[in-house]
């Protein structure tokens, strides 16, 4: 029989060499990257590096040791590569964020959110900038985006996750297609609502109208009452409006008490989303590439190459920079089949030199890469 002790102390002198053998590696890329500050070369060399991956593997004697191998030395030049990118001197630019004290905002300045008034959007973007500011309601996501673009409005508010629901996916993809970039965030508490017509009961409704969301939300309260029908509406604040016009007691609408104020409904039941702790996070875009000097929130939108272990590369640039990753979304890419793009929230500032140095290694190494905004949380 093996003796078990006898193979643990094998492993660590095995270990033990490993690790000598491996800051002699990191010596080694040290020289490394004095040549290539010497030389301007850049710090990731694709084909030499697999040309090595595969001389190494050969060197194995089984499959699974084949792959162990590649994967093994794969981390290593990747943490070798993170070394290089730490002390590398750069003059490129690695996003055009200019940074201001403090989003320029004045009493004319206009404000595009999404729904109707009496929307949810509209109270988030009252608690963000004050009564003060021009807002103006828009009936799509994509208009919101367009007048933002488009020089219109100052900035925009669109809801971009729910704490219960998950993210708002049309947002995600909206925000690829302008220019526009995120400059602020807000997260309110959802209470919904069921709304109807001043002295109307329960059992005479029918049908609830409602954004998907809130209906999605309110799932459960809909079970409870089987015999309501629930017909998706643009916003909770239009579902509101509908009912208020037309005047019939067998409709209801799902939505916010600032609904229910501004079209003169009455609140039959309260709190009725299934998550009482609902939180919706909106986002606040604008034209301008800029952030705030305090800000200690970034999105990112990554593309990887379609190869295995691609994304555990690109991650890792957080951690070996001491970052925390707050959000992760996934989206297909449109016209590439089984093929991903990545929406990412990190805590830090532009300012960083962890994240100046997170963002480069990512943007040589990524397919593609996009600074979102850096924005306050």
């Amino acid at each position: 029989m093996v003796d078990l002790k006898i193979s643990r102390d094998k492993i660590d002198q095995i270990d033990r060499q490993i690790v000598k053998l491996f800051e002699e590696r990191m010596e080694v890329a040290n020289e490394v990257a004095k040549y290539k500050i010497e030389t301007g070369k850049p710090v990731l060399d694709k084909e030499r590096e697999e040309a090595k991956l595969d001389t190494l593997g050969a060197l194995s004697h089984s499959t699974f040791n084949e792959r162990a191998v590649r994967e093994l030395f794969s981390q290593i030049m990747s943490i070798s590569r993170k070394y290089q990118y730490s002390v590398l001197p750069h003059k490129d630019i690695v996003t055009n964020f200019k940074k201001v004290e403090k989003l320029p905002v004045k009493e004319d300045t206009a404000v595009y959110y999404f729904g109707v008034s009496g929307s949810h959007t509209q109270q988030a973007m009252e608690n963000f900038f004050g009564k003060e500011v021009k807002g103006i309601s828009c009936v799509s996501f994509q208009g919101v985006m367009e007048a933002v673009e488009k020089g219109v409005a100052d900035y925009g508010v669109l809801p971009i996750e729910n704490s219960s629901t998950g993210g708002i996916t049309a947002n995600y993809d909206l925000l690829l297609n302008y220019k526009n970039s995120i400059v602020g965030e807000y997260v309110m508490r959802i209470d919904q609502c069921l709304l109807a017509l001043p002295g109307t009961k329960l059992e005479e409704i029918k049908e609830v109208y409602s954004h998907p969301q809130g209906l999605a939300q309110c799932s459960e309260f809909m079970k409870k009452n089987s015999g309501i029908h629930g017909i998706e509406c643009d916003s909770t604040a239009a579902a509101a409006k509908k009912v208020s016009e037309d005047k019939d007691k067998t409709q209801a609408a799902i939505g916010s008490r600032r609904a229910a104020e501004e079209y003169g409904l009455e609140i039959l039941a309260d709190g009725i989303q299934k998550e009482k702790n609902n939180c919706t996070r909106f986002i606040i875009i604008g034209r301008d590439e800029i952030y705030e000097e305090d800000s200690d929130k970034m999105a990112l939108v990554i593309e990887l190459p379609h190869k295995s272990g691609s994304l555990y590369r690109i991650l890792s640039h957080f951690l070996y920079n001491d970052l925390n990753m707050t959000l992760i979304e996934s989206r297909p890419i449109p016209g590439r089949n089984w093929e991903y793009r990545f929406f990412v929230d990190i805590e830090g500032n532009l300012d960083m030199p962890g994240v100046q140095n997170a963002l480069r290694g990512i943007k040589e190494e990524a397919k593609h890469l996009r600074v979102l905004g850096n924005f306050k949380s």
